[in-house]
């Protein structure tokens, strides 16, 4: 259980001054948005927008990385998970673990080929709130490599996932499959009717198609389970397409998105405008294009309408969703900013190929389904909301960040050991840091009173500061950590100081492994105490959540923060 150290120290203005301490490398910018993390490599993005936060979910690029020893290129051969990251406000990142999906998807069957699990690439993400059950439900779909698309399914966000079938949802027996082709990059989209349509395929041609079109590229119905095929799966008639394969519902309409292939006749380009009375210029190698039907089963009901993700010229290839959050439209895709720091730094020299998360704005017109053309940077995107300090906060939620890795990551850790994070992608999450390592949290609100007391929950020995505005300025609260469990660390700080809105750093300035897992800030009118339950398991009837959204499993043992009807209690 947790233990609660109220300490005596008060607030040291005085502390060791950070300027002559050497702190880690940070290879996204304190001021940048892009990559979204500092630390993982991740690719290939999908995401959703559920009770008022954004998850996004990509191919987890790291575990290759640390596979081949942090070395060579990228093969793809050894991803075998995927990747959670999930944000309230835009440019602070909570990292919720990876989805073991081998583990998950063990039991299949078959022709290992096609049908057997083999790897979990570029996934795509749905969910719905059913009527009938009175609950939520997730729909995860991945390329199982080139060879069909396998589902997951959750009642939360985070998990816990599972597999629903005993091998690949789509494959080369599923009516109307691609038979040279790949069946892969699944794109997924519930209508406007609650119905599921599914979109699939690429690397083409697909029989007698060529480089203008390809005819590598199908969709298909789902039924109501969202796990299962209904019918056969049709023609999507996209010129010059590749890969990346995305859905959206824009305005009442189908709005289908993909990378386009590297192969241009500016003769057969203009011959295909005219036959289809459009004007939409050429599009550029492996760009982002789009196209609008009203009938996603009739091919002639699809028109193209042209580019709007322009390739991010460092990651080889391009893939990117298009994501609604908070009013506004977003760019999700993934570039090599985080691969190329690395080299900048002199901390990285023969690698290759390894992706990382991006976003940028997206302008759409929803009344004609018009996409502009994004501007991809390294800024990102505004924040659209803060962060409140008042409220528990989980150490995985980071702006940006130096030396940091992740406990329960298997994908990070320097010996590859399995993971005992399994699939509660979530529950166990933690930061490790030791002397010189630090993450930054971007318009953080400890409100216009301001905050007399900080918490820290952590583990190990060591001194974490916190620090104001730069990673270089002085302590204005120090926590001297010293349990060998995870315990509350308690100290009064400065209000005048932690006032408004800030960016604050949370620095290790000595120690060499030390465990964070939580900080909160408290005012005036707060105890900071937490309520507590006991170990009696939670009853099925009764909605108890994590701090991350994802609903507990009353029989199952839980150790950590619960949300129950509003509250917090910790769960021992």
């Amino acid at each position: 259980m947790y233990k609660k150290l109220f300490a005596t120290a008060v607030f040291m203005a005085a502390c060791i001054h950070a300027g002559a301490q050497t702190l880690a490398n940070n290879y996204k910018g304190t001021n940048d948005g892009n990559p979204i993390s500092g630390s993982v490599f991740c690719a290939d993005p999908t995401a959703l927008e559920y009770n008022g936060r954004l998850y996004v979910y990509g191919t987890n690029d790291h575990q290759q990385f640390i596979k081949n020893g942090k070395t060579g290129d990228n093969s793809y051969g050894d991803i075998k998970s995927l990747v959670v990251f999930s944000t309230e406000d835009m440019v602070n990142w909570t990292f919720h673990g990876t989805i073991d999906a081998q583990k998950l998807c063990s039991t299949w069957s078959g022709n290992p080929w096609y049908t057997g699990f083999m790897n979990s690439w570029a996934p795509s993400v749905t969910w719905r709130h059913n009527e009938e059950t009175g609950k939520d439900e997730f729909f995860l779909y991945f390329a199982n490599t080139s060879h069909g698309v396998g589902v997951l399914t959750a009642e939360s966000p985070v998990g816990p996932w599972k597999s629903p079938l005993k091998k690949s949802l789509i494959n080369k027996d599923t009516p109307g499959a691609l038979q040279s082709a790949a069946n892969f990059d699944p794109g997924v989209v519930i209508d406007d009717n609650g119905t599921g349509w599914l979109t699939f395929g690429g690397l083409g041609p697909e029989g007698n198609g060529t480089n203008l079109l390809p005819g590598d590229t199908r969709i298909i119905k789902l039924q109501p389970s969202m796990t299962a095929i209904d019918g056969t799966a049709v023609l999507l008639p996209a010129p010059y397409h590749f890969e990346a394969n995305e859905l959206n519902m824009i305005g009442g309409k189908y709005v289908f998105t993909y990378c386009s292939n590297w192969s241009r006749d500016n003769n057969e380009w203009n011959a295909y405008t005219a036959e289809h009375g459009i004007t939409a210029p050429v599009p550029s190698t492996g760009t982002m294009c789009y196209m609008v039907a009203d009938d996603p089963t009739d091919p002639s009901s699809w028109v193209y309408k042209g580019v709007y993700g322009p390739h991010p010229g460092t990651s080889g290839n391009n893939h990117s969703h298009l994501q609604k959050f908070k009013g506004k439209y977003y760019h999700i895709y993934h570039s090599g900013a985080l691969l190329e720091a690395m080299k900048s730094a002199g901390d990285l020299n023969n690698a290759g190929g390894y992706r990382s998360l991006c976003v940028n704005e997206a302008t759409v017109n929803e009344s004609t389904q018009t996409i502009n053309q994004v501007t991809l940077d390294l800024t990102g995107v505004e924040a659209v909301g803060t962060m409140n300090a008042l409220e528990l906060q989980e150490a995985e939620t980071i702006a940006t960040c130096g030396g940091i890795n992740y406990e329960d990551f298997t994908n990070i850790t320097k010996n590859g050991r399995i993971s005992n994070l399994g699939n509660d992608a979530s529950e166990n999450m933690q930061v490790k840091m030791k002397e010189g390592s630090w993450f930054m949290l971007r318009r953080v609100d400890f409100g216009s009173e301001g905050a007399t007391r900080l918490m820290l929950r952590a583990k190990g020995e060591g001194t974490v500061e916190v620090r104001i505005g730069r990673k270089g300025a002085k302590s204005e609260a120090t926590f001297n950590v010293s349990s060998d469990e995870m315990s509350d660390y308690t100290i009064d700080v400065d209000a005048s100081r932690f006032k408004g809105t800030k960016t604050i750093y949370i620095v290790v300035s000595s120690g060499s492994a030390v465990y964070l897992d939580a900080w909160q800030a408290f005012d005036a009118q707060s105890d900071g105490i937490h309520q507590v339950e006991s170990d009696t398991a939670v009853k099925a009837s009764d909605d108890y959540y994590n701090i991350a959204g994802q609903r507990i499993d009353p029989s199952a043992h839980y150790r950590g923060i619960v949300i129950h009807n509003g509250n917090k209690y910790i769960k021992r």
